[in-house]
C-alpha cells in the first residue's frame, strides 16, 4: 500500500505519536500533528527529521468544537486527510486504597472522549468521500484487568469495543477502521509503571511496527505479537487462573 498523502495524528507531542509522525514524514506524507502544547508541536515541525513535512495544528482533544475546526483547517491547508491516527492518551495509576474518581474523569476525558471527538470531526468527511482510514490507538491493557490500570484499562477496553462496533458500519461505506493495541513501549507514560514490563519496545521500533501494520490493511495492529498474543490468551483463562497468574507476572 502506498504512503497516504495526508496523515493527521493526535497525541503527537511525545512518545509513540511523535515517532509515528516523523516516520510518515520521512516516507513522504504531509503530516498534520496535533497535541495541546503549541510549543511542542512547533518543536516537532521544526525538527530536521520532519523535512518540512510536519505541520503543527495544536488542539485539546477534549474540546469537540475545536477538533472539528482543526480538521477543517488541516484539509484547507494540506488537502484531504487520508489517514487519521487518533493516538492522544494519558495514564495515571489507580490504587484501590487511595481510590480517586477524579483520575477516571481525567483519563476518560482524554483517552475515550478525546477519541470520540476525533471520530466526530473526521468520519463525516471520510464517509462523504467513501475512502480513507482511521486508526484508534488503544492498548493490550484493554484486553483484561491489570494491576494499577483500572482507569487506563477501562478507557482502552471501551476503545476496543468502540472500534469493533464501528467497523460493521464503516466497511460498506468504504472507510477502513483499524485498531492499534501496542504492548509496552518505552515512553514517558510507561516510565511511570511500578512493575516489570515484559517485551518492552523502543519507541522507534513500535512506530515502525504501527506504520507497517496500518499499511497491511488488517483490522488489528498489535505488537510485539510474541507478547500481545500471550495477553490475549490469558484473558481466555478462567478467573481462578487469570488472577494469580497475572499477579505473579506483574509482581503484584
Amino acid at each position: 500500500m502506498t504512503t497516504p498523502a495526508c496523515v493527521w495524528i493526535t497525541g503527537a507531542s511525545s512518545g509513540l505519536g511523535r515517532a509515528v509522525a516523523l516516520r510518515y514524514a520521512g516516507a513522504g506524507a504531509m503530516v498534520a500533528a496535533s497535541a495541546r502544547s503549541a510549543e511542542a508541536m512547533a518543536t516537532l515541525a521544526a525538527a530536521p527529521a520532519a523535512a518540512g513535512r510536519i505541520h503543527a495544528f495544536p488542539v485539546d482533544v477534549t474540546d469537540r468544537v475545536a477538533m472539528v475546526d482543526t480538521v477543517a483547517r488541516i484539509e484547507a491547508a494540506l488537502g484531504p486527510i487520508e489517514l487519521a491516527i487518533l493516538n492522544a492518551g494519558t495514564h495515571e495509576p489507580v490504587d484501590a486504597q487511595h481510590f480517586d474518581a477524579a483520575v477516571f474523569d481525567r483519563l476518560f476525558a482524554v483517552n475515550l472522549t478525546g477519541t470520540v471527538n476525533g471520530l466526530h470531526a473526521i468520519l463525516p468527511r471520510l464517509i462523504a468521500r467513501r475512502t480513507g482510514q482511521v486508526a484508534l490507538v488503544a492498548s493490550v491493557a484493554g484486553y483484561g484487568g491489570l494491576p494499577t490500570a483500572a482507569a487506563y484499562g477501562a478507557t482502552k477496553a471501551a476503545m476496543i469495543n468502540l472500534a469493533e462496533a464501528l467497523k460493521f458500519d464503516l466497511d460498506p461505506l468504504g472507510v477502513r477502521l483499524s485498531l492499534v493495541n501496542p504492548g509496552f513501549v518505552r515512553t514517558p507514560l510507561t516510565d511511570q509503571n511500578p512493575f516489570p514490563m515484559p517485551a518492552l519496545m523502543e519507541v522507534d521500533d513500535a512506530a515502525r511496527a504501527l506504520v507497517r501494520g496500518l499499511a497491511r490493511g488488517g483490522f488489528e495492529v498489535t505488537f510485539p505479537r510474541r507478547f500481545t498474543y500471550v495477553v490475549k490468551l490469558l484473558r481466555l483463562l478462567p478467573y481462578r487462573l487469570y488472577f494469580p497468574l497475572v499477579a505473579r507476572l506483574t509482581g503484584k
